[in-house]
């Protein structure tokens, strides 16, 4: 019986074809700006756009494959996609760019042509990558371009992966057979079932996509033994081990010194990553710091008059590794609000705050100045709120995987503030939401969690 996916043995042609689509839509892109941007004129140097286009096409197409975009993505997040497409798209025009400065070529070229070139050929890309997504979907709704898979289990782990692979079918994983020393509790339909022996035998037998091993890591021996067994094989071999149970954080595998090292819970912000943040960071609070100065000014003006004092306040707050920083504020409360009382922390009710400082909290302004900090490198625009010593201490004995939020810089803004979860609220929940942040890091997301503070990370019954 013969279970191969109906694309597999045409998988290099669909790569090329993907490859030519993208080189063709980039040149329509090329064009369409060109069109756009000379509508009524030819440019002087015609000739060194027809080369910058040539010489383009080319880096895409080494940097693309550099990059890995051309491989498979079946059952990974898109998000991860558009940002290596991102990388590599961007890498193209920045080589492009540096040979125009080294040959004193710049002042040849229009600015407008490039970056409309840039920008419409991303979002054509993108939207080419999405609409492929959506017909490899549909086809796998309807029983094509399946990978049909044998699992060999040992334990509950087995049983896990088959609930992931049923919740979710658009990845096109079709379990053929289960196999293990103790059967599921869920009927499998339509699947071969037995022992982990009949298993080996079936998959020597017939031609099969792939073959994954479902058992805990302690099983060393019984998965050298299958391992030995299916040498013959010329299927793909997965080996899925026992980590559901683990708080995993941007987690992975990579190959230090010739050995596999599974990355449990690492920061996100490492390599080009570290560098795409800190880009986004600078970039958008100078111009928001440039935009808002006007309102700031005012601000200061209002928080001055309103009770003696300093306009800003200053507090020691813990971010990326713990490391302690001095976070701004503008001042809301008086001078001596916590010289009897001590740190405490912030409730719905309370009356310390000033007239002024009172209407600063309720509409998140009094943040305003942290981003200072973000340029001063202390925090990030978007990240885990940062929190007071004091509290950190008796927080990450008493909230589970609490210290984990501090794998990023704090943020002036995060994902669980734009859900709700700020102030007086469910500690656990936020920290849930810090984590899930930082497991699913991404530029997108930043811009999502930036685009929703927005219309709701200011006003908010939870700021106080």
């Amino acid at each position: 019986m013969q279970h191969k996916g109906y694309l597999r043995e045409h998988s290099d042609l669909l790569l090329w074809l993907m490859r030519t689509s993208d080189l063709l839509l980039s040149l329509f892109c090329c064009a369409l700006a060109y069109r756009i941007v000379f509508a009524d004129s030819t440019p002087p140097s015609f000739l060194l756009y027809q080369i910058s286009v040539i010489l383009a096409l080319l880096l895409q197409l080494v940097t693309f494959n550099a990059t890995e975009l051309y491989r498979a993505w079946r059952g990974e997040d898109q998000v991860q996609e558009f940002t290596r497409l991102l990388l590599a798209w961007t890498i193209v025009f920045g080589v492009l760019i540096f040979i125009a400065v080294i040959t004193k070529t710049t002042a040849s070229f229009s600015r407008a042509w490039l970056m409309m070139w840039y920008v419409v050929g991303y979002a054509t890309l993108m939207a080419q990558r999405v609409l492929l997504r959506a017909v490899l979907r549909r086809m796998r709704a309807k029983g094509l371009n399946l990978r049909h898979i044998i699992l060999l289990a040992e334990g509950e782990t087995g049983e896990k992966v088959l609930q992931k692979l049923r919740e979710n079918p658009e990845t096109g994983f079709n379990i053929v057979g289960y196999y293990s020393s103790k059967m599921p509790s869920e009927a499998i339909e339509t699947a071969q079932t037995g022992s982990i022996e009949e298993g080996i035998k079936y998959v020597t037998t017939h031609q099969i996509d792939q073959v994954w091993l479902a058992m805990p890591l302690r099983e060393e021996d019984l998965i050298e033994e299958i391992m030995g067994k299916l040498r013959d094989v010329t299927a793909d071999i997965r080996l899925v081990p026992d980590l559901f149970g683990y708080r995993l954080i941007n987690h992975s595998i990579s190959s230090i010194a010739g050995m596999s090292v599974i990355n449990l819970s690492v920061t996100p912000m490492d390599g080009v990553n570290r560098w795409i943040k800190e880009l986004e960071d600078k970039v958008i609070s100078l111009v928001t710091l440039l935009l808002i100065s006007p309102l700031m000014l005012v601000i200061a003006l209002a928080v001055k008059m309103s009770s003696p004092g300093p306009v800003f306040y200053k507090q020691t707050r813990l971010s990326w590794n713990g490391r302690e920083f001095e976070m701004y504020k503008f001042r809301t409360m008086p001078v001596d609000a916590e010289n009897q009382s001590g740190p405490v922390w912030a409730k719905a009710g309370e009356k310390r705050a000033t007239a002024v400082g009172g209407l600063l909290r309720r509409t998140s302004l009094d943040e305003l100045p942290q981003f200072w900090n973000v340029i001063k490198g202390d925090m990030s625009v978007v990240g885990p709120r940062p929190e007071r010593k004091v509290f950190v201490e008796r927080f990450k004995d008493e909230i589970p995987s609490y210290m984990q939020k501090h794998m990023v810089k704090a943020g002036i803004t995060g994902w669980a503030q734009v859900n709700g979860w700020r102030g007086d609220t469910d500690l656990q929940k936020r920290v849930e939401h810090d984590l899930y942040y930082i497991d699913n890091w991404s530029f997108w997301l930043d811009m999502k969690i930036i685009f929703l503070t927005l219309f709701r990370g200011f006003i908010h019954k939870n700021a106080y």
